[in-house]
């Protein structure tokens, strides 16, 4: 399937700004399953310097400086890129979750796609005792990992209601498990704790998912605007398998990946400073559209 993206960012800011500079994560790269036909960013007002780099993760960065005073930033990111992801294995047939986190543990790789970077605590997933005994009533000893974190999934989509009003970017991971509430940012953050809190490798995945249902199928939530999910390390042999607890959904050919890290930290899509006084308001607009 070939997904033609459009995502628009504007920044409204109540005094002049003088000078910014910004970090985007706004181009996807090409992974398993995914190749990147073509992309384009434009930014208004237009940057003195622009230049771009792949991060550690192998996320493609792109940093820019702005000394043009503006009221007003916009950022237009355009993609085209084709997904054919292979369908995920049998999850009964999958590592028994205690080998798969034995595994991982005894990594010595510090490669990018290493499990080592997924176990351990990040800034917005520290361990909460809580969120790890929710998870622990899907992994029964013995079980295959991916039956049992498709198990925690679907718990999560039935226990968890979607409310964009819920939260913010920077509510605590505690505070979103003890409302039951959130977006697909919580929910993510809340399964790789809940994980990591059992010693298994979880990544945290920016992206999109369709904007338009397939003919009678429902709409996605998270659909027109950014989305994220989990990728859970299974073992040598299978690796990486993304799940969406926001939709119960293993990752497959409605999802296009942006970026991957440790958390939202690490693939937030704009980062930066500026100079200049007073709040700011921020409007996103994502078109996620199939061609025919």
């Amino acid at each position: 399937m070939i997904y033609d993206i459009r995502h628009v960012t504007l920044y409204e800011y109540a005094s002049l700004v003088t000078f910014s500079h910004c970090a985007l994560r706004l181009l996807p790269h090409d992974e398993p399953g995914q190749i990147v036909l073509a992309t384009s960013l434009t930014v208004d007002p237009v940057p003195r310097e622009m230049d771009e780099r792949p991060c550690f993760f192998g996320n493609r960065v792109t940093s820019l400086t702005i000394a043009t005073a503006h009221h007003r930033l916009i950022v237009e990111a355009r993609a085209s890129v084709d997904v054919a992801r292979p369908p995920p294995p049998d999850a009964a047939t999958t590592e028994a979750w205690e080998n798969v986190r034995d595994a991982a543990f005894a990594s010595d790789s510090l490669s990018a796609d290493s499990p080592a970077h997924f176990l351990h605590p990040s800034r917005f997933v520290p361990l909460y005792a809580p969120v790890t005994d929710y998870a622990r009533q899907s992994f029964a000893p013995g079980r295959p990992v991916l039956e049992a974190a498709t198990e925690l999934m679907q718990r999560m989509r039935n226990d968890f209601a979607y409310d964009p009003k819920a939260t913010v970017v920077t509510t605590p991971l505690s505070e979103a498990f003890q409302k039951r509430c959130g977006v697909c940012q919580d929910f993510a953050h809340i399964m790789i704790a809940g994980l990591r809190g059992l010693g298994l490798p979880a990544a945290y995945v920016s992206g999109y998912i369709r904007t338009i249902p397939p003919e009678g199928g429902q709409r996605l939530e998270g659909a027109d605007a950014m989305h994220a999910w989990v990728a859970l390390w299974c073992g040598e042999g299978v690796g990486f398998i993304g799940l969406d607890p926001t939709n119960a959904l293993l990752v497959g050919n409605d999802h296009i990946s942006l970026a991957r890290g440790r958390d939202y930290a690490d693939v937030s899509p704009v980062s930066g400073i500026l100079l200049g006084a007073g709040d700011q308001e921020i409007d996103v607009r994502v078109d996620v559209v199939p061609r025919p």
